[in-house]
């Protein structure tokens, strides 16, 4: 048989694609356009492992299926090389981050291109790249120079801000800006100092500067995001984190909150993501109320969703970080009020929103007047109250919501009926049914009636009005890190100003260390010289210390890949209005609400400019599943009293006179734990690659490397390994040590990752793309099964040998196909096309696997039915079907061709294959023409030698034909 030697048929057409540029993308308006893109990588050191090119794996197949289905496809890849994990390396090594980053990136780029992906790499990008974070610190500038206008709703020019400040002061203004701004006439404004003017003014930019509570790591020296802190402590190294108020950066996403709503109505996603990004953004529809408290002149501002409850308002609740706290609290409450704040403080909100059922608080001594009735409330902190929602203080109704219930039960605190016919004896009741009950004025109204008269009543007494509220925060966009894109802002008397947008970018400085300075400022306040010159002036100020975090870069990248090498401008007008937007994004869903929201928001920050072409970036997202892994582990047994005794009890009173060294770890096999008691063991992961169909001692033990495990004992139900050598409990010589296996995440952790250049080296780049797909649906997670890779490979060599003879010979014939080799071709020609517009790629795998067994049962090598398989199978399989293209006789590569058309004629049954039963069991089949007569089917059947033979040549009482399904002869 013909040899299929993947290794040289990869080489040779991964070669051809650098050398031709087969996949470089150019504007082509006599094409169609399909953009595809994945969610670009961060290059760690450990590099791909086989879960990782799943979502590649998939937009590539889709790519080169519409590359040959007549479209100009843009499919590029870059590389999210900013980060935390290269500065902390350089931190324990004092290597620069961007030493380790390039070392990173070329080892992914290694990887991919082995895989054969169609990717542009003269698209490629890199946030770390000066000439790529010029354009993200150019478009920092647009935010810092724009404002939100409510009315046109849409960000506008700061200038056209000023020019109306000029002309009519503020009062008429409507813009998403800080609650605490002061209203000005424009004589006022025009009377103000500049300084006055520039601070007033942060109050109304898209970024701007203030004090911010935050999650502080002192041991990481930086802020993080919520999503990269895990119950308290840092998702990278586990350090504790802390809520702090500091002085931050912030983008004011919130001013599009409304537009990132409603854009989830135009967009192809998973229903589950959108719901995320809902929760996330949050809108609650109800009224904020002003709130006196007595003996002072503050007072709190609520915000309710159910002001129809007000009278069952029994007390008041402050987020401990709320800026009045410290103001009302009496002395005697103090010491209290200061050590709770001190223990919330250190949780993040994740943790505060999940643990429902644990309930703190403490008193302040301070009490409230309730704006309805009068009474006097006391006033409590709690941290189930976050400071950053709403306003961070909320009107406790203990009989209307089950926190303000288990809160006011664990306290003594009042408890009040809301609705005629409430049962509290359990909980809260939150019902909206039925008519209110209490001793004002929405006695007996409904819920309806009761919003409206509540409302009315604060408007009148001007401490209130009706509200639209969003769970959704400003973003912080400040870390104290170096690596990461410097902010193009420099300082002038304290205050901020933007750096000429000619005179990006601001490059990273180098420093000596990559630590905070011994003041306690970010690293970059180790540069020297770090300042910035404005034009036209001769004072040099100082730049921004803090970096862009991480999601800076990832929020715009897409439309630098259209116009990768543009030194004008992020995109060209040309490139954006061609490609205009991703026709097909695929990631994970980790990214839901942080990349994709922050994306989005800056897709309609530009598109608000007339920047880009489409409000929203990403038509169609897909969420790969994640690929698992197979873990293996080991069970290490405990202490279980005298070392002497150990083994004694284990073989159940078969006597050894072994004893134990000191000091010595025992492991057990798991087929003999079921010998010691189930609380005596921990589990401990063993790497992948030392166990087949059981553990190899001697390659774990020098793995380990440690003088500690070298006296170590494995016990197996018969005998026990030590120093090489077995010791046998009876006759029985059964010395396998057997290790417990679970399926996880993989991860380096766990030593369950499988390298996808091992499988390459193996099996080829064809058969881990064809396999990967074949693990199950894209989205859903599935484990990793070497074991299950052979029958791919063993299909592209049969695919392989369709094509060549014997004599390992190409050999194809010119002969018209026979009618089941059409059927065979077509049929699978349409599930093809069907399977990947619907990204069912393990479908299409399946699908392929019977036809080529079909065509192999057929004998069939005809060119007309071969080259259309070749077709078809490209995008999956893309090496050897170049190769086969080539030998088929066609110049170029495969990706230029057109995708086979379908024709549904060769589906069309000429023939049924009838079976036939005699008194109801089928004894036969037969087939027999679609428009056969149905006596004349009759006249065959009993004249059947088969049929003679079961009627015992008895005529029959019956005969039963349905057409196209069944013939029955009763007798």
């Amino acid at each position: 048989m013909a040899e299929y030697n993947f290794s040289e048929i990869e080489k040779k057409w991964q070669e051809y694609w650098k050398t031709n540029e087969t996949f470089k993308a150019e504007v082509d308006i006599s094409k169609p356009k399909f953009y595809a893109l994945d969610m670009f990588p961060y290059p760690s050191g450990a590099g791909l492992h086989v879960g990782h090119p799943l979502g590649y794996i998939a937009s590539d197949i889709v790519s080169r299926y519409k590359r040959i289905k007549g479209f100009n496809v843009l499919h590029p890849m870059g590389f999210d090389a900013f980060g935390l994990p290269a500065e902390q390396y350089a931190i324990q090594t004092g290597q620069h981050p961007a030493i380790t980053t390039e070392t990173n990136i070329k080892r992914y780029k290694e990887q991919l291109k082995n895989i054969g992906f169609s990717f542009d790499w003269d698209k490629e990008l890199q946030t770390c790249d000066p000439s790529y974070y010029k354009w993200t610190q150019w478009i920092f500038l647009q935010l810092f120079n724009s404002w939100y206008n409510n009315e046109s709703d849409k960000a506008e020019s700061i200038e056209s801000l000023i020019t109306t400040f000029e002309k009519e002061g503020n009062v008429k203004v409507k813009a998403v800006c800080d609650e605490n701004t002061p209203f000005f006439s424009d004589e006022e404004w025009n009377a103000f100092s500049h300084n006055e003017k520039q601070t007033i003014l942060l109050n109304y930019r898209l970024t701007y500067l203030s004090e911010t509570t935050v999650n502080w790591c002192p041991e990481l020296g930086t802020v993080l995001s919520n999503d990269e802190v895990k119950e308290g402590f840092s998702e990278r190294g586990g350090y504790p984190v802390e809520r702090k108020l500091m002085r931050q950066w912030s983008m004011r996403i919130t001013a599009y909150a409304e537009k990132l709503l409603q854009g989830l109505d135009k967009i192809d996603w998973s229903e589950p993501l959108k719901e995320m990004q809902r929760n996330w953004i949050g809108k609650s529809i109800g009224a904020e109320m002003d709130v006196a408290v007595e003996g002072h002149d503050a007072t709190i501002r609520i915000f309710t969703t159910r002001i129809d409850t007000v009278y069952g308002l029994t007390f008041m609740v402050l987020a401990p970080e709320h800026q009045l706290v410290a103001e009302i609290t009496t002395k005697e409450q103090k010491e209290t009020v200061d050590a709770y704040v001190s223990v919330a403080k250190n949780k993040s909100e994740r943790d505060r929103m999940s643990n429902v059922k644990a309930v703190s608080g403490a008193f302040t001594g301070a009490y409230a007047i309730h704006p309805f009735s009068g009474e006097k409330l006391q006033i409590w902190i709690a941290d189930y109250v976050l400071a950053g929602y709403g306003t961070g203080a909320i009107m406790a109704v203990p009989g209307g919501d089950q926190r303000d219930y288990d809160f006011a039960k664990h306290f003594d605190l009042p408890i009040k009926p809301v609705y005629e016919n409430t049962d509290l004896s359990e909980g809260a009741n939150p019902t909206k049914e039925g008519k209110v009950i209490n001793e004002g004025i929405l006695n007996g109204l409904t819920y309806d009636e009761a919003v409206d008269t509540a409302i009315s009543f604060l408007e009148e007494k001007g401490i209130g009005n009706a509200k639209i509220n969003y769970r959704i925060r400003d973003a912080i966009f400040a870390r104290q890190r170096y690596w990461g894109e410097p902010v193009p802002i420099y300082f002038k008397d304290g205050l901020p100003y933007p750096v000429d947008a000619e005179d990006l970018p601001i490059i990273l400085p180098e420093i000596d260390k990559y630590l905070p300075t011994e003041d306690g400022d970010p690293p970059l306040g180790r540069a020297t010289d770090f300042a910035y010159t404005p034009r036209g002036e001769t004072t040099a100020y100082p730049l921004e210390l803090s970096t862009m975090p991480g999601w800076a870069g990832s929020s715009w990248y897409w439309y630098r890949y259209m116009d990768a090498h543009n030194d004008k401008a992020f995109v060209s007008d040309e490139a954006q209005s061609y490609w205009k937007d991703v026709d097909l994004y695929i990631g994970g869903s980790e990214h839901a609400t942080g990349h994709l929201l922050y994306s989005r928001f800056w897709n309609k920050f530009l598109y608000d400019f007339g920047l880009v072409k489409e409000d929203e970036p990403f038509k169609k997202l897909v969420n790969q599943g994640m690929i698992q892994g197979l873990s293996q582990k080991i069970y290490k047994l405990g202490n279980l009293g005298s070392k002497e005794k150990w083994l004694n009890f284990m073989i159940d009173g078969i006597p050894t006179n072994y004893q134990l060294p000191e000091p010595c770890h025992v492991f057990v096999s798991e087929s003999a734990i079921s010998n010691f008691p189930k609380n005596k063991f921990t589990l401990h992961h063993v790497p992948i690659e030392f166990v087949d169909s059981h553990l190899d001692i001697k390659k774990y033990l020098e793995w380990r490397n440690d003088k500690e495990f070298a006296d170590s004992v494995f016990v197996t139900e018969m005998g026990y390994w030590r120093n090489g050598n077995f010791k046998y409990f009876g006759e029985s010589k059964i010395e396998y040590f057997k290790t417990t296996s679970e399926v996880e995440k993989m991860s380096k952790s766990k030593y369950n990752v499988v390298n996808p250049d091992d499988i390459i080296e193996k099996y080829g780049a064809d058969t881990l793309r064809m396999y990967e797909m074949f693990l199950g649906p894209l989205e859903q997670f599935k484990p990793w099964n070497t074991h299950g890779i052979d029958g791919v490979f063993k299909f592209l060599r049969k695919t392989w040998r369709l094509f060549h003879d014997e004599s390992e010979n190409f050999s194809v014939s010119d002969e018209t196909p026979t009618a089941d080799e059409q059927k065979v071709i077509h049929k699978v020609i349409k599930k093809i096309q069907e399977d990947i517009e619907g990204l069912s790629l393990n479908t299409s795998v399946s699908a392929m696997m019977i036809a080529v067994n079909e065509l192999t049962a057929l004998k069939c090598n005809k060119r007309e039915v071969l080259e259309k398989l070749v077709l078809i199978l490209s995008p999956f399989a893309p090496h050897i079907s170049e190769e086969l293209w080539e030998q088929l006789g066609h110049q170029g590569s495969i990706s230029s061709a057109a995708y086979p058309e379908f024709d549904e004629s060769y589906l069309v049954e000429a023939s049924h294959e009838y079976p036939v039963s005699i008194n109801g069991k089928v004894r036969a089949k037969m087939a027999f023409p679609l428009d056969k007569n149905v006596k004349e089917i009759e006249a065959e059947v009993l004249a059947a030698d088969i049929v003679q033979k079961w009627t015992e040549g008895k005529p029959p009482k019956k005969v039963i034909i349905v057409p196209g399904r069944i013939i029955n002869v009763v007798v």
